[in-house]
């Protein structure tokens, strides 16, 4: 039997509320990937096994065959399984961990010797956008901008920021996926100006609050006029939960990504009773909700030993 390698790789949080397409932050909550050089197939077990041994695997493959194109490669064959822990189509950035597990896989059995930002690169290529790849790859709070061809992959700058060590995150996960292509589909063509300054200056405060611990600052950095009134149409009860998690104590809440999870920032303290009414409040709504309370990860992907 060939080399193998395992992939651990964190569930994400995208947008953070302002920060559109632009800021995302790793959760303690990893997928493990399995790569068996010298087999075939793909196996899955756990989060949404059924709807991942469906797809075949077919984002994984995508990241492992995409590193070798880039050093002009033919991708060998090889077996893999996953250990999902992650909610599929939740909004928490499930389907980065596979694309950069793929990458990540390839990168160490094939030698390839691509750095960050050659796997970044790739991965928000293959993604469409690196709002959930950039933290999937190196932890952390990640800021990302880019040229007019960033959503490709290419002309992407991006600085990892430590997490802190007193701040817990609820993630208010509803019983329903929700594609990222359907909730992009319901966003407008172009915004006011009025709308853009707003995101803008909250997308900023929310980089300076978390540098500067500025917690109480949280609420207002996290609220949006870009791409949550637009998705709150497919996600029954989303201002209600939003309210909730506040009311609770939560430092700030946002839509997760696309959605339909909802994530709050919270201190310990608060985090059950944040939980309790983000649940409550989609409940409310006749949705089903399960709780995941978590920290930001300071680790991005690595091989397990």
């Amino acid at each position: 039997m060939g080399k193998g390698v395992r992939v651990m790789v964190p569930a994400t949080t995208a947008n953070l509320g302002a920060g559109f397409d632009c800021l995302g932050m790793a959760l303690n909550l990893y997928n493990a990937f399995d790569f068996q050089l010298g087999t075939g197939g793909f196996d899955a077990a756990g989060e949404g096994e059924e709807n991942l041994l469906a797809n075949g695997g077919r984002l994984i493959y995508r990241g492992w065959e995409a590193a070798y194109a880039y050093r002009d490669q033919a991708a060998p064959s090889v077996g893999i399984r996953i250990d999902s822990r992650i909610p599929i189509s939740r909004g928490l950035g499930s389907s980065a961990t596979a694309i950069v597990a793929g990458l990540c896989a390839a990168n160490y059995l094939g030698n390839l010797a691509l750095d960050d930002n050659e796997l970044l690169s790739l991965a928000a290529g293959i993604e469409g956008h690196p709002d959930n790849a950039a933290p999937a790859l190196l932890g952390g709070l990640v800021v990302t901008a880019g040229g007019d061809d960033h959503h490709q992959g290419q002309g992407l700058h991006y600085i990892a920021l430590d997490p802190p060590d007193n701040l817990q995150v609820v993630a208010a996960v509803p019983a329903f996926e929700l594609s990222t292509a359907r909730a992009r589909s319901v966003l407008p063509k172009s915004v006011s100006y009025n709308d853009a300054v707003f995101n803008v200056g909250r997308a900023a405060l929310f980089v300076a609050a978390w540098t500067a611990e500025r917690w109480d600052l949280l609420g207002q950095a996290m609220e949006d006029r870009l791409h949550q009134p637009m998705r709150g149409a497919l996600v029954p009860g989303l201002a209600q939960v939003l309210e909730s998690a506040k009311a609770a104590g939560a430092l700030g809440a946002a839509l997760s990504g696309a959605g339909p999870s909802v994530i709050a920032l919270t201190l310990e303290d608060q985090a059950a009773a944040v939980s309790e009414a983000m649940c409550s409040a989609f409940r409310h709504h006749g949705i089903d909700c399960k709780a995941i309370r978590t920290t930001p990860a300071r680790q991005g992907a690595y091989l397990a030993d």
